[in-house]
Order: C-alpha cells, then sequence, then structure tokens
C-alpha cells in the first residue's frame, strides 16, 4: 500500500488538473460568446452604428479590419460546416450499426424462441409437460388419456398413419390442462367398472372449455328397471317412461315434474320444453289454424316463422339434413322428421335430461356446447337452425367464429335458420349488422321487432332471418 503522502500528492495532481480543465473550459464559454457577439453586431444595425461610432472618436485599427474579420469568419465557419458534416456522417452511420445490431439480436431472440417452442413441444410430447401443475405429471387413468400414444404398426404402413406420423393424440379440449385436479377427479374410477354418477360435474368441465372430455374406461350405470322405448313415429310426441335414463344429475326425479316445471315459480333453462302434448312446443313453428278451417300464410313482417315456410323457399325435397343449434328438447328435429329432414340436436343438460329425452324421442342429440367447432364436414348440411342460442350474451369474437362456423358445414345454397336472436338497439346496427355482411350470408329474409317483456325502455330487439351461402 502507498503512504499517505503519495495519497496527498496523488490528490492534489487530480485536484490540479480538475482546475486547470475548469480554467479551459470557462476560457472557451468566453470565447465563444465574443465570437457570436461580433458576430452579432457585424451584420446588424446595430453594428453598423457602432462603427460609425467608434470612427469618430477612435483611430482604426487596421490588423483587425472588417475584411479580414470576415475572411476569419468565414473560413471558421466553412470549418465548423464540415464538421457538423462529420457529425451527421457519422451518426447516420451510427444509426445504421444499432439497426444491424438490433436486427442480428432479435433474429437470435427469435431462434431461441422457435427452439424453446420446440423443446416444449418435445417435452410435451415425452413428458406431459402441458399437464404440469405443482411440478408434478398427472398420474393413473389420466396420464393413459392425454397419451401420446405410439403406432403399433409405425408411421408409414399405410397414408393415413403416415398423415398422424409415428404416434396418437387424443381428442382433449385446449382448457382441460387448466383444471388437472378437476380431471384427475374425472378420470378417477376402476377401470372396467362402473362409472361415477358424476354427470353434473362433467358438464362443468365442459363449459370451463374443457371439451371434448377425456375418454373413459367404464360403464355407465343402467337404469333399474330399463324397458324398450315407444316405436316411431308414436315417439316423437310421447312422454318417455320414468326408467329410461339415471336421474342423479337432476333436480327432478321424474318426468311429471318436468312436464309440471312450467307451472311452477322459478327460472330453468327451456322451462316448459318437456310439455309436448299441452305447452308451447305443440305449436312451435306451425301454421296456425283459421276460422274456416284453413291454415294462415306466413306473415312476411313476423318474426314467427314456420317449418312450412322456410322449406318453401327450397326446391322440394332438397332439404333432407340438417342442425338445431342448442334445441332443447327436440322439437324442432321432431316437426322436420315428420316432413322427411333429419334434424340432429345439439343441447345441454342444464338440470334436465335434455339429452335424454331428445334420444327417447326417436332423434339424434349431440352433448355439445356452443363454443364447440361443429362436427360435420364442409358444405354438408341443407338447413341449420338456432333460436335464442346463438345470441348477444355470447362474446362477439366467439359469436363470429361459431357464425362462420355455421357457414363453412352449409352446403351452397343451404339456409340458416336465424330464429329470434336477442339484441340491444344499439348493438343491432353498430355490431351485428356489419357481423352478418363479414360472413358473406344472402338474405331471403329479415325482420326485427320490439322485445317488449321487460318494457320498451330497455331498448331490447329480436331478430329473425333466413340467411342463405351463396352458391357461386
Amino acid at each position: 500500500m502507498g503512504s499517505m503522502e503519495d495519497y496527498d500528492n496523488a490528490k492534489k495532481t487530480r485536484s490540479s488538473d480538475h482546475q486547470q480543465q475548469h480554467r479551459r473550459s470557462r476560457a472557451m464559454i468566453l470565447l465563444l460568446i465574443l465570437t457570436n457577439t461580433t458576430s452579432i453586431l457585424l451584420f446588424s444595425g446595430a453594428g453598423a452604428a457602432l462603427h460609425a461610432h467608434i470612427g469618430k472618436h477612435y483611430p482604426s485599427i487596421t490588423t483587425w479590419g472588417s475584411t479580414k474579420l470576415l475572411r476569419e469568419l468565414n473560413v471558421t465557419g466553412l470549418a465548423l460546416a464540415a464538421s457538423h458534416a462529420e457529425v451527421v456522417d457519422l451518426s447516420a452511420r451510427l444509426t445504421a450499426a444499432n439497426k444491424l445490431l438490433e436486427a442480428i439480436l432479435s433474429g437470435k431472440a427469435a431462434k431461441r424462441d422457435m427452439e424453446a417452442a420446440k423443446q416444449e413441444q418435445r417435452e410435451a410430447s415425452t413428458t406431459g409437460m402441458l399437464w404440469r401443475r405443482d411440478r408434478r405429471l398427472p398420474s393413473g387413468e389420466l396420464r393413459r388419456a392425454v397419451g401420446p400414444h405410439r403406432l403399433p404398426l409405425g408411421p408409414s404402413s399405410s397414408p393415413s398413419r403416415r398423415l398422424i406420423g409415428g404416434e396418437m393424440f387424443p381428442a382433449l379440449g385446449q382448457a382441460c390442462h387448466r383444471y388437472v385436479a378437476e380431471v384427475e377427479q374425472y378420470m378417477n374410477y376402476t377401470a372396467g367398472e362402473e362409472c361415477p354418477s358424476d354427470e353434473a360435474f362433467a358438464q362443468r368441465l365442459m363449459l370451463k372449455g374443457c371439451e371434448p372430455l377425456p375418454r373413459r374406461r367404464c360403464r355407465p350405470r343402467t337404469p333399474a328397471g330399463y324397458v324398450e322405448p315407444t316405436p316411431l313415429p308414436a315417439s316423437l310426441w310421447a312422454i318417455p317412461p320414468d326408467t329410461s335414463i339415471v336421474w342423479d344429475a337432476y333436480t327432478c326425479k321424474n318426468y311429471s315434474c318436468l312436464v309440471n316445471r312450467g307451472k311452477t315459480k322459478g327460472s330453468y333453462d327451456c322451462k316448459d320444453c318437456f310439455d309436448l302434448l299441452h305447452g308451447r312446443e305443440k305449436d312451435r313453428w306451425m301454421r296456425r289454424r283459421t276460422g274456416a278451417g284453413d291454415e294462415d300464410d306466413d306473415d312476411p313482417n313476423s318474426l314467427d316463422y314456420t317449418i312450412d315456410g322456410v322449406l318453401a323457399t327450397m326446391p322440394r325435397g332438397t332439404v333432407r339434413v340438417g342442425l338445431d343449434i342448442g334445441g332443447g328438447s327436440g322439437t324442432f328435429a321432431a316437426r322436420m322428421r315428420e316432413r322427411g329432414v333429419t334434424v340432429v340436436t345439439t343441447t345441454m343438460n342444464f338440470d334436465g335430461p335434455f339429452n335424454s329425452f331428445v334420444a327417447s324421442r326417436g332423434l339424434v342429440p349431440l352433448h355439445l356446447s356452443v363454443a364447440s367447432r361443429l362436427p360435420f364436414f364442409d358444405g354438408t348440411l341443407d338447413v341449420v337452425h338456432s333460436m335464442h342460442v346463438l345470441s348477444s350474451w355470447i362474446p362477439d369474437v366467439m359469436l363470429e367464429f361459431a357464425l362462420f362456423d355455421v357457414y363453412r358445414v352449409l352446403r351452397p345454397g343451404g339456409v340458416f335458420w336465424l330464429d329470434h336472436f336477442f339484441c340491444l338497439g344499439t348493438q343491432m346496427d353498430a355490431t351485428y349488422l356489419p357481423m352478418f355482411e363479414r360472413i358473406g350470408f344472402e338474405k331471403l329474409r329479415w325482420n326485427a321487432g320490439r322485445k317488449l317483456d321487460r318494457g320498451i325502455e330497455m331498448d331490447e330487439w329480436y331478430i329473425s332471418a333466413l340467411l342463405q351461402k351463396p352458391r357461386r
């Protein structure tokens, strides 16, 4: 270590250097101020007046004549301009170098991100990383269900296997891995035995986005005292026997309770849908009888379209297969079946056995939420119907995806029957009309009317429409 004297000497030297540098800085600033002031005086009226005043009282100093001073100032200006140009050029070069460096770094970052994504995919395919929660992997039946599973004959033994690759992944909902504990509970059963009675729990998982659910290796319970269903066509309008289903998941424990639910207080989904004989179901989408016994024609200004009126807009016999989205207890499909049209009904079991009821009527149910992609190939359906379900309660982006999916499954010339679409008046022009125009349907019919059950001040509206997929 150095002595204290060396430290003091070094400190004094640094202090002296600092003072000299400070004095030089002050001198440069003073010189710059004097130069600028002189320039201002020389090239302004004040400079000319001052020069005249000095010329009268003092002899001129030839070594500092104006010509020489101007020449010196010009030389200085040219030097400053050249320096400025060099600074600008250097700045441009630095900017270009910075952009090049940023591009190189971003390219490396993108490459790192791509490698990380590939690594994530590799780990997900081998270890089920997407299902990792709390640093543990799923176990038991869930781990078997999420796969992957290697093809026993390899990837190249057939064209379909070549497309799949060397392994298969089960179809599972996007959000299933967010609810590992719940999905593990759903998959907690004894393989080969009876499934738990967990229909309501499974449906809640579906509504959270875990749709489709993983397959299970268990058998659902068979209802006690099961009897054969009523034969067609009587089954279309018959209440099935109570022994046709297991009632564990529902508040009502028999069909009599469900049929009378429409007469009781309380809010239920599709409250009177099970009353096929005395409620609204027996008259839905039907033409009304006149006093002379004839049927009314469709009112072109009404929101209530009839099935026969809609079928009349298309060539006879060309409506053969269709879909009813959110079809409740299946009455729309039943009416179409009477007219020789096969309609699949999507429905959920909201505190009622809607899917079982549809099947008991001799119709085809699909336990499917509105968020799911329609399980039909492109351009295969003649008609798609939706009453109330596709409405403004669905987020706009999800609704647009759903409507484009309807467009996808309809054949060219097929019809989308939008039945009592609900929205606010402010939403109709600002949101939904532009949405339907973007999708590309052609309007065969379009009717809008007030929804008045909660008062006109609520500005609530219904839209009913027949929208055709263009043939071009």
